[in-house]
């Protein structure tokens, strides 16, 4: 058995997340209380009480779910539980930094809350979107973004989710007519997210140069795990290679299918999704299933899904 520790981004918080595990098991309420000190606001409590207005203000959202992440992480490091290669969406990338050991923790989650305000601050509201754009390939996709582009303005890929599951993102208008040449081509379905901002476009490209500023104030450690970078969708060869990487992360695409991928050619058979959501486990059973490649996937948000996990090892 080879092991993956994966961890979720932006868009699966929610009130009450980390709460029934933190209650158990004292590492984890002690993640929450590191958090709350390192940002200078109680975190904990949005995370636990909401209210859900103030939990998906990005700024928020993004310390939140990367603080029960870690908590959830610590629990299941507490328990003699470990993976030597670990991989995260967007936000989720620097919960694996953190289990590498590149970043400590609260480093980790003053940056997030930068990185989620210089996001939200990009771009002014209404003026960008994004949308998931079903059943259709890759190549389908690019083909009606680089059309649209030349007519109409910004949209690009976003993220690359798994098989006929792409993200597009940019200026409203583009990626509203972008939606709808994807269902003349025969996509299954094309949906306008809610959500503030353009993530993942070239829209993004300030956000990425003020994140410059907070990433120089860093100590960068030591990787002591092997850790799949979004933008390349390839092991990180080097520490000196982080702070670039998490720079055009903001504004370039995500390409995790090609993450799975890169797990799956290397033997990786199990997958153990670490923070709120399931999102990354149907992905990846969906990458795998087109593979024809069998895959354990677990994920670990509550008690259930832990004694779910402990049951199986």
């Amino acid at each position: 058995m080879k092991t993956a520790f994966i961890f979720p981004g932006q868009g699966a918080q929610y009130v009450g997340m980390g709460l029934e595990i933190s209650e158990k098991y004292d590492v984890a309420k002690k993640t929450f209380l590191e958090a709350n000190e390192a940002l200078g606001f109680d975190i904990k409590k949005l995370c636990f009480e909401g209210p859900k207005e103030e939990l998906v203000k990005t700024e928020i959202t993004q310390p939140a779910i990367l603080t029960t992440s870690v908590a959830i992480l610590r629990v299941l490091e507490s328990l003699g539980l470990s993976a030597e290669t670990t991989a995260g969406l967007s936000l989720g990338e620097y919960a694996s930094l953190v289990y590498s050991e590149v970043f400590n923790f609260s480093d980790a989650v003053r940056l997030v809350n930068k990185r989620g305000k210089y996001m939200q601050e990009a771009v002014p509201l209404g003026k960008g979107t994004m949308a998931a754009i079903i059943g259709l390939d890759r190549e389908e996709v690019e083909d009606i973004t680089k059309k649209v582009s030349n007519e109409k303005g910004i949209v690009e890929c976003a993220n690359y989710n798994c098989p006929g599951q792409i993200v597009i993102s940019g200026e409203v208008d583009p990626v509203e007519k972008s939606c709808e040449l994807a269902k003349e081509k025969g996509a299954k379905r094309a949906l306008v997210l809610p959500v503030s901002a353009p993530f993942h476009s070239s829209l993004l490209t300030p956000a990425g140069d003020k994140l410059e500023k907070e990433l120089n104030k860093v100590n960068f450690g030591k990787m002591n795990k092997k850790v799949i970078s979004n933008v390349t969708g390839d092991y990180i060869k080097d520490t000196k290679e982080i702070k670039d990487l998490l720079i055009k992360q903001v504004s370039m695409p995500v390409l995790w299918e090609d993450t799975v991928n890169l797990m799956l050619n290397d033997g990786i058979d199990t997958f153990i999704e670490i923070g709120p959501g399931k999102s990354l486990r149907s992905f990846v059973k969906k990458t795998a299933r087109k593979r024809k490649a069998k895959v354990n996937c677990s994920n670990i948000e509550n008690l259930k899904g832990l004694n779910k996990l402990l049951e199986k090892l």
